[in-house]
């Protein structure tokens, strides 16, 4: 059975760093003047030869956006089930040789951090958890969303990667979306970052797309962690997995966010900074090259970069966003799994997305229709 793992290997990481490098500001005029983008003209608007095009490329992103999407930012929160992790993540503060308090979200103590959520106006969550199968597995998931499911019209999870069946188990049950991330695309270094655990399995987690996309799920989400390796190369693979997948499983959805390495307990400082003039062309890049994708920014950006990208792309944003399993109210002290940046309440992003002339959205749609 073919997967992105065979496409994948066709490509070669300093090709393509090379090519980005060496791209003219005529080509990448050329490439803002064709109607219809090509990957190969993804990575032309990633290069630094674009830089010198921002203002025309945030002008055009906004037009499209505006044009697919309206003028609407969807909000979401997420809610941290566990930090109970058996990868050794150098990025992660969750990561199992950080000696740090384990906490897993009961049913009640769950219970009461949706309340929470819900009372703030929330009606999107993301579950998000480590990646620890022996204590957060499938069927504690599958427990999850059977009690959420009453109180929110979308759940997404973020955990770790599981076989066919079981994205199959949690389609059926109700799950609008599965984001994982690859973090990089970079294979040869990516045991220098993921040195224990099964995430070191780079192969494994590659193609858990395709698993997800087998099993019928809505939606699929996908994203690199901006800090670890060459932004640009990273971005571009990132770009080559969703233009696979969308062609393949063409009646999913798909969704990039934008993760950029934060301080947390005994993580590794950022090897390749990305500013926010940068990820602002990224995103502007992302959305000229592919309008129907959907886009998302979290709280790890600061309240300026979060008021200012309003306008430039993004379709859904993170609001009053705790990190740590019980943050809203049930354990506030428990480690985080990094520190956020933006910390204005659902309440006070309602107020700013409005105040630029755009609508939050905090419910799109209901499943009984």
């Amino acid at each position: 059975m073919e997967t992105f793992l065979s496409y994948f290997q066709k490509y070669n990481w300093d090709d393509i760093k090379f090519k980005i490098n060496n791209i003219s500001p005529d080509e990448v005029k050329r490439t803002l003047d064709k109607r219809k983008k090509s990957l190969e003209d993804f990575l032309f608007l990633l290069s630094p030869a674009a830089a010198v095009f921002l203002p025309e490329m945030a002008n055009h992103s906004q037009l499209l956006t505006r044009q697919r999407f309206g003028k609407t930012i969807q909000l979401f929160a997420p809610l941290y089930l566990s930090n109970e992790c058996q990868n050794i993540c150098t990025y992660c503060g969750f990561s199992l040789d950080n000696k740090i308090k384990r906490k897993t979200l009961s049913n009640m103590e769950l219970l009461l951090e949706a309340a929470e959520l819900k009372s703030r106006g929330i009606d999107h969550v993301l579950l998000v958890s480590g990646e620890a199968n022996h204590k957060v597995g499938v069927e504690y998931f599958l427990n999850a969303v059977r009690l959420l499911k009453p109180l929110f019209s979308n759940i997404s999870l973020e955990v770790q990667p599981l076989d066919e069946n079981e994205y199959q188990l949690l389609n059926e049950a109700g799950v609008h979306a599965i984001l994982v991330y690859q973090e990089t695309y970079h294979q040869e270094v990516y045991k220098q970052y993921h040195p224990k655990g099964k995430k070191s399995n780079f192969e494994y987690r590659l193609e858990t797309p395709d698993r997800i996309g087998r099993s019928k799920m809505h939606k699929i989400g996908l994203g690199v962690l901006l800090g670890l390796e060459d932004w640009r190369v990273d971005s571009f693979f990132n770009a080559l997995h969703l233009d696979y997948l969308q062609k393949k499983y063409w009646q999913t959805r798909y969704t990039v966010s934008f993760p950029r390495l934060r301080p947390a307990e005994g993580v590794i400082q950022p090897n390749y900074e990305i500013t926010d003039k940068e990820l602002l062309q990224l995103i502007c890049a992302y959305r000229i090259w592919n309008p129907d994708l959907e886009l998302s920014i979290s709280t790890r950006e600061s309240e300026v970069f979060r008021n200012y990208i309003i306008r430039f792309g993004v379709t859904s944003m993170s609001a009053a966003s705790k990190t740590n399993p019980g943050g809203y109210v049930v354990d506030s002290q428990s480690l985080e799994q990094f520190e956020i940046s933006d910390e204005r309440s659902v309440a006070d992003m309602i107020t700013v997305i409005q105040n630029v002339g755009y609508e939050a959205v905090l419910k799109d749609w209901e499943s009984i229709l």
